[in-house]
């Protein structure tokens, strides 16, 4: 868990997984919350739903990103593992 932690805290998964939140996120508010919005039904419980909404794409991103990460890492390790035998 820690090792999940420090790949997901790197700055350029941060950003990477903030550009696809918003981006992601605000096409999905408009999808889902769209006629609200225009409507101007602005509840705190509709804004916890797209907070959520964004928060959802940031989180795949990330875990996409980690999963990689880790992946490449092991890639990594058995590759010097072979060198050296």
């Amino acid at each position: 868990m820690k090792e999940w932690f420090y790949f997901a805290s790197r700055p350029r998964v941060v950003r990477r997984s903030l550009k696809f939140g918003v981006v992601v996120g605000t096409i999905l508010i408009v999808i889902n919350h769209g006629v609200a919005l225009v409507d101007g039904d602005f509840s705190a419980e509709r804004l916890l739903r797209m907070g959520l909404t964004v928060l959802v794409p940031y989180f795949v991103s990330t875990s996409s990103s980690v999963c990689a990460m880790k992946e490449q890492a092991r890639e990594r390790e058995t590759d010097s593992a072979k060198e050296c035998a």
